[in-house]
């Protein structure tokens, strides 16, 4: 009966434990990469909302939402609260949205902007 009582107190912990949220720390990114995708998104705001062009004013307010997105996935890797798995798919977001704005500023010229 005692053996019996120990595994069933074994089987609760061990199902406890795979219960628990995946909490492990992320690497933060490299704080050049963060900061150059941070001036590479503001370049591209300064620029296409300056642009007289139709097509870059329609991209204006979208490109005013770019550096809240990477601010808000920086905000998300770096909290503690944040699950692994989490973490790791809001910094891939904080890279993409970096190469987005980089890859946009390179389409200006085709806009018709300077």
């Amino acid at each position: 009966m005692k053996a019996l009582l120990l595994v069933a107190m074994l089987v609760a912990c061990s199902k406890h434990e795979d219960a628990a949220p995946k909490k492990a720390a992320v690497a933060p990114l490299p704080a050049a990469e963060v900061q150059r995708g941070q001036d590479a998104c503001a370049a591209y705001v300064t620029k296409v909302c300056a642009c007289t062009s139709p097509a870059a004013q329609k991209q204006c307010p979208l490109a005013k939402a770019m550096p809240e997105a990477m601010k808000l996935a920086l905000d998300t890797a770096a909290n503690p609260e944040t699950d692994r798995a989490d973490a790791l798919r809001a910094q891939t977001n904080v890279l993409e949205t970096a190469k987005q704005c980089i890859e946009q500023v390179a389409k200006l010229p085709a806009l018709g902007c300077p």
